[in-house]
């Protein structure tokens, strides 16, 4: 890791002292206890952002592109396994994927690939308040109780790790093509008169063919904590609006360290982009239907960012049951689970079997 110690930042409050933290809705560093706006100058400059090269990077990231710039705390929660990276001041420090206390000072072989990019939290907390108590309020079959509950003030903002990638494809393709034909054919109905009908068939042959495309941040998330089912759900976060990475945005913040190393992530991005080009050269094939599509994809000019995206965190328990829902700190999109009442569900199938019982009898009843 680098030992230049002056690109290392601290944002104090220009008032009284204390650390300035990013606030989403001001669009600013705001200190939390005077509110003095911070005159600091965060980098917004999108054409500072660069792609790095995947190939050279599997072989050996250089050190000047590894660290935090910035005094920053790793711990490992012992519960989850989620890596989490805070301020070394921050005290009383919790889990934030499961809330458990049991967090131990996480020690790398190697200091972790830095993000040089980053979409800021846009979505403030009383944002996301509003949000969740709106989407609460349309969950008809969640318990009154749960809706009655203070579960806002649980919410946590994490910025996440995602991976991009870019690449370009050039791709032959082979299939065979299938034509449909028709042909009449005469059979007996069960009355035993002479009926013809139409009959479907197909015509096969060989087919070949080629395509080219451009991927443009084709994105890996970089965590195994969060619910796989819900951050798709919650996407997309919009990468034209990345800014470079600067430790201002993550003042006050906490950041999960990537789980997903860079190698893992570029074969996952490997399989999603297999997919699509798949899918482009099915496009391609002529005639009604094809089988044995078969591609050969030659990739070039590969390259990778690892940034950083806004999300905020909902974890409660409800019962027996656990639950998550996701915000969108970016575009205030939210994705979850809640529990379901039971009596809501015995009354509203109780409704649907009354509904088809009357439906019933008043058909046989105009018969």
């Amino acid at each position: 890791m680098s030992s230049d110690t002056t690109a290392l930042k601290k944002h104090s409050c220009a008032a009284c002292g204390a650390q300035a933290e990013w606030n989403p809705s001001k669009r600013a560093l705001i200190c939390p206890y005077c509110g003095t706006v911070s005159p600091a100058e965060l980098e917004t400059d999108s054409g500072l952002i660069q792609e790095h090269d995947l190939v050279e990077a599997l072989r050996d990231l250089p050190n000047d592109k590894r660290g935090w710039l910035t005094d920053r705390r790793t711990v490992k929660c012992q519960s989850c396994k989620a890596v989490s990276v805070f301020d070394p001041t921050r005290v009383g420090q919790n889990c934030d994927f499961c809330g458990s206390p049991e967090l131990v000072d996480y020690d790398e072989i190697k200091a972790p690939v830095r993000p040089e990019s980053l979409l800021p939290f846009k979505v403030d907390k009383e944002r996301v308040h509003n949000i969740i108590k709106h989407w609460l309020g349309k969950r008809w079959l969640a318990p009154n109780a749960l809706k009655r509950r203070c579960l806002v003030d649980t919410v946590i903002g994490v910025y996440i790790p995602y991976w991009t990638f870019d690449s370009k494809v050039y791709c032959p393709w082979t299939a065979e093509s299938g034509d449909y034909y028709y042909t009449t054919e005469t059979y007996r109905d069960s009355n035993g008169n002479r009926r013809t009908r139409q009959v479907r068939h197909t015509r096969w042959y060989n087919s070949s063919g080629s395509i080219r495309h451009i991927f443009d941040d084709v994105l890996i998330t970089g965590t195994h904590v969060v619910d796989p089912r819900y951050l798709p759900k919650i996407e997309p976060f919009p990468t034209t609006e990345l800014v470079p990475y600067d430790t201002g945005y993550l003042s006050g913040w906490i950041v999960e360290h990537y789980q997903v190393v860079l190698l893992e992530a570029a074969k996952a991005a490997r399989a999603k982009k297999d997919a699509f080009v798949k899918g482009l050269c099915a496009r391609e094939v002529p005639g009604d239907t094809y089988r044995r599509l078969k591609i050969f994809p030659d990739y070039s000019e590969p390259t990778f960012k690892h940034i950083l995206v806004p999300v905020w965190i909902l974890n409660y328990d409800y019962g027996r049951s656990r639950h998550q829902v996701l915000i969108n700190g970016y575009t205030g999109r939210l994705a979850g689970s809640y529990p379901k009442s039971a009596w809501k569900i015995f009354f509203l199938t109780l409704t649907i079997i009354l509904a088809v019982a009357l439906f019933i009898f008043l058909a046989n009843m105009n018969a």
